[in-house]
């Protein structure tokens, strides 16, 4: 059997050490031409990487902040801080900068009005209102510079490890950047995460203050199993997206940005889902909790860390390309001590013909202290002896 072979070969692994990792460079096995500047293509259950392009490039988001927004908002609902009947104030700034007479996307909500949050949402959702993410902003933390701080907080706390937030809208700032890798692992917390929440991003339409508006997604209705999530344009980012789907039991997530036109984006959104659902070939490898490989240890109790997927490791085989496979368990190294369980440590990379086809986070299935002051100077020889034949081979 090929999964039987394959999984011994990934028992087999040994460790690759890279001092850095450079994921803007690498490409698909299986080829994919987009117009899109900035791309990534994310398997829902597993965090599976199946195609980049661009991915950690830094760029601006657009209205697709309004992904961190929400995600602020919905944290606050869960812990009970909010409810839906809250009420907040459009002020004159709100109504000004992000109302109709701003020219911008907005919810058309009048100036000095108390809006619910259950429609406030809504209206960042589906009709991507700057004058209701602004309210929204202003109520929660008094100012949209307090909120762009909950932002950050919080997606430093999910794992956006280069995005910075300026602002609740989107809007321009020199500052706000995002990258499509850190929009891809957001939208996956939030479908996570907030599952009845993430169901108003089907939702087709939103009327507020008899003004009844359509939702901007241009995958909904076109892409069986489409969901969510958010649209975004400005001069500097051009035309992106993030969007996910469901089918026969499996979920993509994508994020496509820098594109030329609102029909370009529509075209392009709808040819990548389309693809990533028949390009591949799913094929189970590892059950939840089975050890993959195990991670070089320096100063450790141990020499080395066990490692494991977060819930089952399957893997996607381009079609056509399963008996071409190659794979590697990739770190920054050497890994040291003191390791918690669950602490991201590793990479599975498979590798179609030399070129990587999935990347799949390892994370430590075990703690590992700080070894004995013996154990430390025998990994400290080591070191030393492992530098000098580098030097040697750089010579």
């Amino acid at each position: 059997m090929f999964v039987q072979k394959f999984a011994k070969i990934v028992y087999a692994l040994s460790a690759v050490f890279l001092s850095t990792i450079s994921f803007a460079s690498i490409g698909s096995a299986q080829e994919f031409a987009t117009k899109a500047k900035q791309a990534i293509v994310m398997d829902f259950d597993s965090g599976s990487v199946l195609f980049q392009k661009n991915a950690d490039q830094l760029m601006p988001p657009a209205s697709m902040a309004k992904l961190m927004t929400m995600e602020v908002v919905f944290d606050a609902l869960k812990r009970g801080q909010l409810n839906y009947e809250s009420p907040f104030t459009i002020s004159e700034d709100a109504w000004r900068r992000g109302g109709s007479e701003s020219g911008g996307s907005s919810m058309f909500a009048k100036l000095n009005s108390d809006v619910r949050l259950e429609d406030l949402i809504r209206g960042v959702i589906i009709q991507s209102g700057n004058d209701a993410s602004m309210a929204i902003a202003e109520g929660m933390a008094g100012s949209e510079v307090g909120f762009a701080g909950l932002m950050n907080e919080r997606a430093r706390k999910i794992g956006l490890s280069k995005s910075k937030f300026m602002n609740s809208t989107g809007l321009p700032h020199p500052d706000q950047l995002v990258t499509a890798r850190d929009l891809a692992v957001l939208a996956r917390h939030v479908i996570k995460t907030y599952p009845e929440q993430y169901k108003i991003y089907s939702e087709p339409e939103f009327t507020w203050n008899k003004i009844r508006q359509r939702n901007r997604n241009p995958v909904l209705g076109k892409v069986e199993g489409a969901d969510g999530l958010k649209t975004g344009f400005t001069e500097a980012s051009g035309y992106g997206l993030v969007a996910s789907a469901t089918r026969d039991g499996r979920r993509i997530i994508i994020v496509l940005n820098g594109m030329s036109s609102s029909r370009e984006r529509a075209a392009e959104s709808v040819k990548l889902l389309r693809w990533s659902f028949r390009a591949f070939q799913s094929i189970d490898l590892f059950a939840a909790n089975e050890i993959v490989g195990e991670a070089t240890l320096y100063g450790g109790e141990r020499s080395g860390v066990p490692l494991k997927a977060e819930g089952p490791l399957r893997i996607f085989v381009p079609i056509g390309f399963r008996d071409r496979l190659k794979a590697d368990i990739v770190f920054n190294g050497p890994i040291r001590a003191p390791v918690e369980a669950g602490t991201k440590v590793a990479t599975l990379q498979v590798l179609v013909d030399g070129k990587v086809s999935q990347e799949t986070p390892l994370f430590a299935a075990e703690d590992v202290a700080v070894g004995s002051v013996t154990q430390r100077a025998m990994d400290a020889m080591k070191e030393l002896i492992v530098g000098l034949f580098r030097f040697d081979d750089d010579a």
